[in-house]
């Protein structure tokens, strides 16, 4: 079964060797997200892989993976075509082990990445995106000072949201020289459409150039002073 599907990825590259963006969303899915925050999460994934597929160049660009954190770390879904990708909505449930979750989608990214290049495939510099509405069950050391090494280096563009009162802005901040966002509300839809937005940006552009994202939008969905 691994085979097969090693095996279909590398087709994908061959079939279509379009530039690749790959984006990794590793999401807070622990007991404290049960109810509304979880519901809206779910509509806010769901708007983004929606308009990702319905845009002509970042369909072919974008890839996306998602690793849960919620009690165990689940790869919920590994880089794939966005064509192809289903998506079935997130439970909440558990615990909050963080360091396991970005290692875990460190090493997705560092595979995919060693694909594009073995298939000659060009690729964009790659995003992470962290949600958290709570404190980890220990502190992720070993995951924020690898992404905060990569990001500053323009190997990683890292992006972390704060969700709720209760979110540990200050572990957010040590993944990336970026100032982690607190998420107004449970305004997700808010925020996926500008991550689709700026993904879409990405695609269009050339690879290796630096792109300014349109955060014109951003006091609609963030809450900019912690």
């Amino acid at each position: 079964m691994q085979e097969d599907i090693l095996s279909i990825r590398k087709k994908e590259l061959i079939s279509n060797p379009a530039a690749r963006v790959a984006v990794c969303l590793v999401l807070d899915t622990s007991g404290s997200m049960s109810g509304a925050p979880i519901d809206e999460l779910n509509k806010g994934v769901k708007l983004f892989i929606d308009a990702i597929k319905n845009d002509d160049i970042a369909k072919y660009a974008a890839e996306v993976a998602i690793v849960t954190f919620g009690g165990n770390v689940e790869v919920y879904s590994d880089f794939q075509n966005i064509e192809n990708f289903s998506f079935r909505d997130l439970d909440a449930d558990g615990g909050t082990p963080m360091e396991e979750a970005v290692m875990q989608a460190l090493e997705l990214l560092e595979t995919r990445k060693k694909e594009y290049v073995d298939a000659g495939v060009d690729y964009y510099q790659p995003w992470m995106v962290i949600m958290s509405d709570g404190q980890p069950d220990y502190p992720p050391n070993q995951s924020s000072s690898i992404t905060y090494d990569m990001a500053s280096k323009r190997k990683l563009s890292c992006f972390q949201l704060g969700i709720g009162d209760q979110a540990d802005m200050q572990t957010l901040a040590k993944f990336s020289p970026r100032k982690p966002l607190r998420l107004k509300g449970l305004n997700f839809e808010g925020f996926f459409e500008w991550l689709s937005k700026s993904i879409q940006a990405v695609s269009q552009s050339t690879v290796g150039d630096e792109v300014k994202l349109d955060n014109s939008s951003l006091d609609d969905w963030a809450i900019i002073k912690n």
